[in-house]
């Protein structure tokens, strides 16, 4: 679990924190790189439409991976409208095609603070072809 602030670079770090936990982990490129994209999306998503405070949490086990962001807002998200010509409104999208559909939004308490309710939106991959054993993760702030 890492705290997330909004700031500028933000979106940045929580790449770089997927990035580096997956790759430890030794699989695909690709997998990564969509892991990376969808992870952007739930965090610049959170920053635009939520409120704070926000966490990252990824749960690794050996059947999936799964990435979660909440924030403290109780509104789910909900997909825009279909429309080329929009600067916005893809995120959900491509989260759903790169997930195969494992992917949500629910109310949730946070890990830091379970005092706290906001919402989650995740989204789960299956570790399909990557050796299954449960690893631990490591916290960061």
């Amino acid at each position: 679990m890492w705290s997330l602030r909004e700031d500028a670079q933000t979106v940045g770090r929580a790449r770089a924190i997927i990035r580096d936990e997956l790759s430890a982990l030794a699989l695909s490129p690709d997998f990564i790189d969509d892991a990376v994209l969808m992870v952007s999306e739930l965090v610049t998503n959170a920053f635009m439409y939520g409120d704070s405070p926000y966490e990252l949490i990824l749960h690794i086990d050996a059947k999936e991976i799964m990435c979660v962001v909440v924030d403290g807002s109780p509104i789910l998200p909900a997909p825009s409208p279909h429309d080329l010509q929009a600067e916005h409104g893809r995120g959900l999208r491509i989260i759903a095609r790169l997930s195969d559909g494992f992917y949500g939004c629910h109310p949730q308490r946070y890990a830091s603070h379970p005092d706290l309710v906001g919402k989650a939106t995740w989204f789960a991959l299956p570790r399909a072809g990557v050796a299954g054993t449960v690893v631990p993760i490591r916290a960061g702030t």
